[in-house]
């Protein structure tokens, strides 16, 4: 059973937006959009964005939507203080996520907490990776077991994790992601437009890695936005300013092959359409609802 979500970032990376500069869809309108889109579900976006674990619930509710799942990152490369700190503040998450599954009706697909990497300095100045930002040995070690504890604590909630390989951190290329898969027990969230940023070939890493590959995320890109981005002051902002991330067919993805090679894997699972996207005026707004529907409408032939 595969269902269809969208996320927030769809409608603007809140994170990367320049405060002020163009208004920012509030929870309601956005799960608005996302329904009249045709999506089924919908990720969390930043804490809060939807409500608290008592309102979330209803919200969902009233546009017809469950909760897929939600990006939480955590500094797993930091000293132990700053891990520490991040780590605490994991259990409010967590019970957003619980809230959202025990109210969503028999036999729904739950939402995945969506583990990710907090990455640094050093790999958001370098986006697409590179053998001389990998961790060594010993900072691997680390890092793999502050994972493995935080897919251990969202399983004791209740709820199964994915991890999120991401550009700009440090599990971003194919060769860090078998990394992981081997170190830890935690299931991947595959992103198609991510993999192609760490140098991946989307068709070829699906199939080699479907048995640990809980999510989806499909994801267009076009990387000649790399090189064009390199080099400046803020290269991570850069990739995603100069809209690296396109709608489905624009970019460098194959998509009927992926979605093709997804679908007869018989995979089981939420596959979120992604477009990560900056706002800068009031047309990126319209443009960014057009998108959405437009991708969701790409889908049709396999996902009515």
């Amino acid at each position: 059973m595969i269902r269809t979500a969208n996320a927030p970032v769809s409608y603007g990376v809140f994170e990367l937006s320049i405060p002020g500069l163009v208004p920012l869809p509030d929870g309601e309108q956005l799960a608005a959009w996302v329904a009249e889109a045709g999506y089924e579900g919908v990720d969390l976006g930043p804490v809060g964005l939807f409500g608290d674990r008592e309102t979330l619930p209803a919200l969902l509710a009233r546009h017809g939507l469950a909760l897929a799942g939600g990006w939480v990152d955590l500094p797993f490369s930091a000293d132990d203080d700053g891990f520490e700190a991040s780590f605490a503040g994991l259990a409010p998450v967590l019970d957003l996520f619980a809230a959202a599954a025990a109210a969503a009706p028999a036999g729904a697909l739950a939402p995945k907490p969506t583990i990710a990497d907090s990455g640094s300095p050093e790999r958001k100045a370098r986006p697409g990776g590179a053998p001389e930002l990998e961790l060594d040995d010993a900072r691997w070690a680390r890092f793999a077991a502050r994972v493995q504890r935080v897919a251990d604590a969202t399983r004791a909630a209740g709820l199964e994790p994915t991890f999120h390989h991401h550009a700009c951190t440090y599990v971003e290329t194919p060769r860090e992601i078998e990394r992981l898969l081997a170190d830890t027990d935690i299931d991947l969230t595959f992103d198609t437009g991510h993999l192609l940023i760490g140098g991946g070939d989307p068709v070829a890493d699906f199939a080699r890695w479907s048995s640990r590959i809980n999510h989806v995320h499909l994801k267009d890109a076009d990387r000649s936005v790399l090189a064009a981005a390199s080099g400046s002051d803020d290269p991570m902002r850069d990739v995603w300013q100069r809209r690296m991330f396109v709608a489905l067919g624009e970019g460098d993805l194959d998509v009927d092959r992926i979605v093709d090679a997804v679908v007869d894997s018989g995979f089981d699972g939420w596959l979120v359409v992604e477009q990560d996207v900056i706002l800068q005026d009031a047309a990126d707004v319209d443009r960014a609802r057009t998108d959405q529907v437009a991708n969701r409408e790409r889908l049709r032939r396999w996902f009515a």
